[in-house]
């Protein structure tokens, strides 16, 4: 047995083929059978795609380097659910790509930051941290309020979404799948081809930056994590029903 052995560890060709077989048949071992069990896939009421605002905000999120230093993914202990908010679902981050869970923490977990502070806090926040957060170690990023967004690619983007699964709309029939899914107000905000017309839409009506006459990336970033969180209504699901979506 040790000869056999002896022959494979100094053969660096079997051994690398079967190292790959190795990890291949444990990784189909572990993977497969996900894709066969219903309780992965499970829909959470009111969770939805991303409005055009809230994808480039998200956009931004990742450019800045936000999820370096910031995870969202609230942990089912005890301490973490009495700081952040109940613990992080799967079905939560379904329609994001990449997802931003981990367990970085610099600063505190932002799954559970929408509508927790004014949208002129976290301007403010934005620009100067230590305003109002003395204490905090953050950078400044004084440039999204002066920066205009560009939306000429926001189409493209969602069409690029799509194609993960993530249903946006691109034509009538997919419009009414969305409709009778996620309801006529969300549907609309997630057809492409209205994509520039609600981004803008949205961006005015929330006046996220302080300023209606133009649409900053402030404006799509502060949007991005006012939603963060606060698509499911935990008051109306039992905990019976919350265990299997841990």
């Amino acid at each position: 047995m040790s000869f056999k052995h002896e022959n494979v560890e100094t053969n660096a060709g079997v051994l690398l083929v079967l190292t790959m077989l190795a990890i291949s048949v444990g990784g189909l071992v572990e993977i497969a059978p996900l894709f066969f069990i219903k309780d992965t896939t499970e829909n959470v009421e009111g969770v939805r795609p991303y409005t055009p605002l809230e994808s480039r905000g998200r956009d931004l999120y990742i450019r800045e380097g936000c999820y370096t230093c910031h995870s969202q993914m609230i942990r089912p202990f005890r301490d973490e659910q009495l700081r952040y908010g109940h613990y992080s679902l799967a079905a939560e981050s379904k329609y994001d790509h990449p997802f931003q869970w981990g367990s970085k923490r610099t600063g505190p977990d932002l799954a559970r930051v929408g509508g927790k502070y004014s949208n002129e806090w976290h301007v403010q926040h934005m620009i100067k941290p230590t305003s109002v957060v003395p204490e905090s170690v953050m950078p400044n990023y004084p440039w999204l309020l002066s920066t205009k967004l560009d939306v000429s690619d926001i189409g493209d983007r969602m069409r690029a979404l799509r194609i993960t699964g993530v249903p946006y709309s691109a034509n009538q029939e997919e419009y009414d799948r969305n409709v009778k899914q996620f309801g006529e107000p969300v549907a609309k905000t997630l057809h492409i081809p209205n994509a520039v017309q609600n981004l803008v839409s949205q961006a005015q009506e929330g006046n996220f930056d302080g300023d209606r006459s133009s649409v900053s990336e402030m404006d799509a970033l502060v949007a991005y994590l006012q939603v963060l969180g606060t698509m499911v209504d935990f008051s109306k699901i039992k905990p019976e029903e919350l265990v299997k979506f841990r």
